[in-house]
């Protein structure tokens, strides 16, 4: 199978158009493809004029032993290769015989990182146990609606914590930036079609599914993880690790502990050498525990901001010109980048195009935003975090205070919270008045999307002096890309404070932490992903890297 890509077509192309675009890229005729499959496509407004789809392609020949002599003939056309073999395969099974009670492995959180790590783990036949926080997913929906509706929060049951993890309630992007030469991220697509997914996120560049779709696909996964022998305990908050004592170490190793199990929060200890710590960002308190237990962490940076809506059809038109509002495009997203003059990075963070902005807090007295769409798009404003980047240097990270980039966030986030009213409102202003250094008395023709409401205030205390500088600096930078993104009545609502982990749980090449054997942190929280897709991939690589040691090491532990 041969794959072609950079195939260019008009959006209105006829189904034709792309196997004879195909055999002509080849100079071959089109009777001589047996069979073509997208592989991916995306859409190109970049030029002036029509917008274009671009097609990657998987053409099968019907000499299928003419493919060497044709990539032969070709060897100079970059866009011509042979499709790569993208099936997953399992680096191992489960002995037959079973898996002993205390061998099983324990896996802490349930999000996309979590959820991939026990598929995996369960599909090889080692019968995971996980642990999660919160409720299971529709449960935890009813009570995410308890804060947007009702102004009630509950701390372990919300946006960030419960089955499905934050991204539950998010746009269901389904792109990174990750390198996967081993294509896991396409593993986790196929899972995720067959756990109800739209058939489409296999091939579109920017694949997403939206929170309603996400609910069901997470509840069926769950059932397949449990008909394969796995475990799935919710409102089970893991507060302490157990060691071996003395610590079992290698005499060249002498920092390094022996995990030997977990205690939980009502007391119950569960032993395993094995746990996986697919926690998210925003598990703060045990993120105090694990520093307090001496497990190796370090300060990294993040980025912290303000949520900005527009309405959608100002984007549509920026994007698409007299094309937009066309239903094969869909609603239009962007990508900004700018490089303030004070060194700082200002960048567009978690579009969402039709979307809504949400309260995303899991902590009492504080205020959070992020974006959500449904798998429609279809709501009357667009909106995308806009965010400066923040280093250790600006919060004051150290070995010595891994936790400081917590501190940080808590404090911008309380103080959101006064900014709103005290009552979980969120604090908004007009993007007219931010840029003017005034505050706002009342909004305009943009009516904000977040629930439970918004309070019109000045923002610019919301946000370190450097921050609110550089976002001033950008917003009239990014007009001259997107027309229209400097309007007056725009709103900008704070703060985004959890674009990622604001620390790092250190592992070695073998996926374990760089001082206790048997732990592997992973996906978003311990530092390695930044979305769906790239900790679903990261649960992938810690459940092979696991299954590998576990059958290495014979499957009997005393």
């Amino acid at each position: 199978m041969l794959r072609i890509t950079e195939l260019r077509l008009p959006i209105d192309h006829p189904p034709h158009a792309l196997p004879a675009a195909a055999a002509a890229r080849l100079g071959i005729a089109i009777g001589d493809i047996a069979a073509h499959t997208v592989f991916r496509r995306s859409v190109d407004a970049r030029r002036t004029g029509a917008p274009s789809f671009i097609y990657t392609v998987d053409v099968t020949l019907a000499d299928a032993n003419g493919e060497a002599a044709l990539l032969a003939a070709l060897a100079g056309e970059r866009t011509v290769s042979l499709t790569p073999d993208t099936r997953y395969r399992f680096v191992g099974q489960a002995p037959a015989s079973g898996l002993p009670e205390a061998a099983r492995p324990l896996i802490v959180g349930f999000g996309p990182c979590g959820i991939f790590a026990a598929l995996i783990l369960a599909q090889m036949g080692f019968r995971p146990i996980v642990l999660e926080r919160g409720k299971e997913v529709r449960e935890r929906t009813r009570d995410t609606w308890g804060l947007w509706r009702q102004s009630t929060l509950n701390p372990e049951s919300n946006v960030q914590f419960g089955e499905g993890g934050a991204g539950t309630f998010s746009d269901g992007k389904l792109y990174s930036q990750i390198r996967d030469p081993k294509h896991h991220g396409r593993k986790v697509l196929t899972e995720f079609v067959k756990a109800g997914a739209p058939e489409e996120i296999l091939y579109l560049a920017k694949p997403h599914i939206g929170t309603f779709r996400l609910v069901s696909m997470v509840e069926a996964m769950r059932r397949e993880i449990i008909e394969l022998g796995g475990e799935i305990r919710f409102q089970q908050r893991v507060d302490s690790l157990l060691f071996d004592e003395p610590p079992a170490t290698a005499s060249d190793q002498p920092d390094m502990r022996r995990l030997r199990g977990v205690r939980l929060a009502g007391g119950e200890e569960i032993l395993s050498r094995h746990v996986v710590l697919a926690l998210g960002h925003s598990a703060r308190d045990t993120f105090t525990h694990l520093h307090e237990l001496g497990v190796a962490m370090e300060a990294k940076p993040f980025s912290v901001g303000f949520r900005i809506e527009h309405p959608q059809s100002l984007i549509d038109r920026a994007r698409y010109g007299r094309h937009a509002g066309d239903t094969r495009l869909g609603a239009a997203d962007y990508k900004l980048v700018h490089h303030a003059s004070n060194g700082r990075t200002v960048y567009s963070f978690c579009m969402c195009p039709g979307g809504t902005v949400v309260a995303a807090t899991s902590e009492e007295g504080c205020v959070v935003t992020n974006g959500m769409s449904q798998y429609s798009r279809a709501e009357r404003n667009a909106n995308s975090g806009i965010v400066v980047n923040v280093s250790p240097e600006d919060f004051g990270g150290t070995p010595d205070d891994p936790l400081a980039g917590i501190a940080f966030q808590r404090r911008l986030e309380a103080h959101a919270f006064v900014l709103g009213g005290s009552t979980y409102a969120a604090p908004a202003q007009r993007v007219g008045d931010f840029l003017a250094g005034r505050a706002s008395t009342t909004l305009g023709g943009v009516v904000p999307s977040y629930k439970p409401g918004v309070h019109p205030t000045d923002l610019s205390s919301a946000l370190p002096d450097w921050a609110i500088s550089a976002l001033r600096e950008a917003i009239p930078a990014f007009e001259r890309q997107i027309k229209g993104f400097s309007l007056p009545d725009a709103v900008l609502t704070g703060v985004e404070t959890r674009t990622s982990s604001p620390l790092r749980l250190p592992r070695g090449d073998d996926l374990q932490s760089i001082n206790v054997r048997g732990l592997y942190p992973a996906g978003e929280g311990a530092g390695y992903a930044g979305g769906i897709l790239s900790a679903a991939v990261d649960g992938i690589q810690v459940a092979e890297a696991l299954a590998l040691d576990l059958l290495a090491s014979g499957i009997t532990h005393d």
